[in-house]
């Protein structure tokens, strides 16, 4: 039985990095195309969609050798069905050329004769056009949106906690501790309605700006990882044991000093934890934000103008994308997961490793 154990707990981490590995690989070989095509440009690339013209050697190569010769200044010749041809600009007398065209007997000579749309007029061909994709707006946009729901929540969430362990009367921490938890429960898509059309127009009267813009979208953001943070929160500070808080007490410390130099060193990890799994669910967040965020491809000179993110844009296009539109897609989501990664990689790192 022991051993059967040890092989369940071994099975169990394994098929995490099993995962882990495999949705990587994956987004790398559908983004491959996408990155041959644009490479790390597409960081940077605020186009999307945008048709631009390619010019081809050859294509160049006649249309300058047409360029020096006028098709009207020549005389158009017609085949025969003999073999012979006839000028029909020439001076031939009125007999001749009625003769002449009398004897044709297929006109896909006449057709081979007529110069093409791309042989006259201007002398140039039709030219090819290339669609460019960038994925700097939507990433702006992620990076952006997360970093205003951050800042609006943990404040938040981190005095909720404080305020369920060690402030409030049991009668009351725990219904409201009931209700955090439920608002955690609630589908993203209604807190994007909610905030479409209640938060969005309040933001615009107070604030000023769109109804819809990056603003807003961090907002709903904030308030959706809320709850999220401070169940983790308050989970963390309940670990604190009894025995510190006393000594402090009882050597003269005040609440606020309690909190500050007793109870958060000690739940330090825990709250990281909260605060990264809030991060995570809130970068990928797509309904709430595809509501309010306005959809648009433009970088935002203020946090009050619309703009895109990256879930936004997956959602948006996904259904209708096939070939390198598609994998400008999974390019997206290979940037995203790499983000979201790194970010919570370098998090870990930096607040929890041990002096």
């Amino acid at each position: 039985m022991e051993k059967l154990f040890q092989y369940f707990a071994r099975a169990s981490a394994s098929f995490v990095l099993v995962i882990l590995l495999s949705t990587l690989v994956v987004l790398y070989i559908n983004a491959k195309p996408a990155i041959d095509e644009y490479g790390l440009h597409f960081i940077i690339d605020t186009r999307w969609g945008v048709e631009v013209p390619i010019t081809d050697s050859s294509s160049n190569t006649a249309s300058t050798q047409n360029k020096g010769h006028n098709p009207v200044a020549t005389s158009p010749t017609i085949s025969t069905a003999n073999g012979s041809s006839t000028n029909l600009l020439a001076g031939a007398d009125s007999t001749q050329h009625d003769q002449s065209l009398d004897s044709l007997d297929d006109f896909s000579n006449l057709d081979e004769t007529i110069p093409t749309d791309d042989e006259v007029g201007d002398g140039t061909a039709n030219p090819k056009t290339r669609t460019i994709y960038g994925g700097a707006v939507p990433i702006i946009g992620s990076l952006c949106t997360i970093i205003i729901a951050m800042v609006l929540s943990i404040p938040v969430a981190l005095g909720i906690a404080v305020f369920l362990s060690e402030i409030a009367p049991e009668r009351l921490s725990k219904p409201v501790g009931i209700a955090i938890e439920l608002l955690a429960a609630i589908p993203s898509i209604i807190y994007g309605m909610w905030a479409l059309f209640y938060m969005g127009p309040m933001v615009s009267h107070y604030i000023g700006g769109h109804s819809v813009s990056l603003l807003v979208a961090g907002m709903v953001l904030g308030v959706m990882v809320i709850p999220f943070m401070a169940a983790l929160s308050r989970d963390a500070i309940n670990t604190t044991p009894d025995v510190l808080k006393e000594s402090a007490y009882s050597m003269g410390a005040t609440k606020f000093e309690v909190v500050k130099d007793i109870i958060f060193p000690y739940a330090k990890s825990g709250i990281v934890g909260s605060i990264i799994v809030s991060f995570g669910r809130g970068i990928g967040e797509t309904m709430a934000v595809a509501f309010v965020i306005g959809g648009v491809f433009q970088i935002v000179g203020k946090v009050t103008d619309p703009t895109n993110s990256i879930p936004v844009v997956l959602a948006n296009n996904f259904a209708e994308s096939s070939g390198l539109s598609m994998s400008v897609l999974y390019y997206l989501a290979l940037i995203l997961f790499i983000v979201s990664f790194s970010i919570i990689f370098l998090a870990k790192y930096f607040l929890l490793r041990r002096k």
